[in-house]
């Protein structure tokens, strides 16, 4: 079973993010990169089942500036076999990246495609989806566990009312929650050999994909701050407050 697994740069989730001066957007200059985290916990999961005998191959797949190979690099120091980069400078928006992964699958022809449920930057919460529909795959999104046997997936998935278990046929698209697993720490011996697998570069062109967007971002805008929170004596005076001053009851 060969499994895909998309990852995508992101500023990393320690940094605290700055809107521009101008308001069009995020301030990433001199700021530190790395995969989202949604990705990681899914190129574990693939890692994990190629280490159990489930997958033959794992393919980690980006698209994005030429700066990504550095986030595929670290997908294979932690495992996976061999990258490919699908370099552009366009802003990419979920729709562009489900259909350029659909053209990458189409190519692959993987068993199993896995991605984040979400990207901690925009938090869409789409391409997975997307990418499902595009490809007629079954999906199971926001996974917390994930079983192969017999050609099918049984993928339990953490929803409002709790866990709800689906077995799904494969090819599949399974996005990952937070509690699917936990990432291991990437050795430098791995980092170094990360540098001597393969890592191909491909063009939206060479797929014969559009990735312009359909969207136009108007202005970007910090929230508005919150104002210092007061004690007060008692419940009787909580009340008073959340009712006159408040007016949430």
């Amino acid at each position: 079973m060969k499994v895909l697994v998309a990852v995508k740069r992101v500023v990393d989730y320690n940094v605290k993010v700055r809107v521009k001066s101008d308001q069009t957007g995020v301030d990433i200059a001199n700021v530190k990169m790395s995969m989202n985290p949604f990705d990681e916990i899914g190129v574990e999961e693939a890692v994990r089942l190629r280490e159990k005998g489930l997958a033959s191959e794992v393919i980690a797949v980006s698209c994005g500036l030429q700066a990504c190979q550095e986030t595929l690099r670290t997908a294979m120091a932690i495992g996976a076999d061999r990258a490919i980069l699908i370099e552009t400078d366009v802003e990419l928006q979920p729709l562009a990246v489900a259909k350029l992964l659909k053209a990458v699958c189409d190519r692959e022809q993987p068993q199993l495609v896995i991605l984040g449920k979400q990207a901690i930057d925009d938090d869409a919460n789409q391409t997975g989806q997307m990418l499902a529909a595009l490809g007629n795959m079954a999906q199971a999104t926001f996974a917390s566990k994930v079983e192969i046997a017999d050609g099918r997936a049984k993928v339990t998935r953490e929803v409002d009312g709790g866990l709800e278990t689906l077995s799904i046929t494969l090819p599949a698209v399974v996005t990952t929650d937070l509690r699917l697993n936990e990432p291991r720490y990437v050795t430098l011996p791995n980092i170094m050999k990360a540098k001597k697998k393969q890592l191909d570069i491909l063009k939206p062109a060479d797929l014969g994909v559009d990735p312009a967007p359909r969207l136009r971002t108007l202005k970007v805008s910090e929230p508005p701050g919150r104002k210092a929170g007061i004690k007060v004596a008692d419940v009787k005076a909580l009340v008073d407050k959340l009712r006159n001053e408040a007016k949430v009851i």
